[in-house]
């Protein structure tokens, strides 16, 4: 799911929307964007709560960071989210709000995986909390969340 703020949305989101396009994305949009953009499909509530595996994306406007955010932790899956901004408070709250596992800031969410987190090949994700069963010390009882801070970053 991407989320634009609204603010932004008439003069970034076209362009957006264009590229996603063009890279052979199906759009599925809500209304506001539906409307600057009407190659998108409807956007149902099913669609933001969907990982599609898939050149598939919803696309919906938030008014700002906080809708943002409420949108994520009614709808995410708490594994990796990222925003993509230069207004360095809105970042930090976005980081700091989210309960997630990854959460990241001008950064490719393709860094959410165990390689790029120097833990060898990846063999699994998880979004609990509390993973430890049978004999629990110290280390069973601790939890991760990584803050990725970057500089628009992507994978090749």
């Amino acid at each position: 799911t991407l989320l634009i703020d609204r603010a932004i949305l008439n003069a970034l989101g076209m362009t957006i929307l264009k590229d996603l396009k063009d890279a052979g994305c199906e759009i599925r949009g809500d209304d506001s964007v539906r409307a600057i953009f009407p190659d998108a499909k409807p956007a149902t509530e099913e669609d933001w709560r969907t990982e599609y595996l898939d050149r598939i994306i919803a696309v919906k406007a938030v008014d700002g960071v906080g809708d943002a955010i409420r949108h994520i932790e009614t709808y995410g899956s708490h594994h990796t989210e990222s925003i993509v901004t230069e207004d360095a408070p809105t970042a930090e709250r976005f980081l700091a709000a989210l309960d997630s596992a990854i959460v990241m800031w001008n950064a490719s969410t393709q860094f959410a995986d165990g390689g790029e987190f120097g833990m060898g090949a990846e063999i699994g994700i998880g979004t609990g909390k509390l993973h430890a069963r049978g004999p629990v010390g110290v280390e069973q009882l601790t939890t991760f969340k990584y803050i990725v801070r970057g500089t628009g970053q992507v994978r090749p």
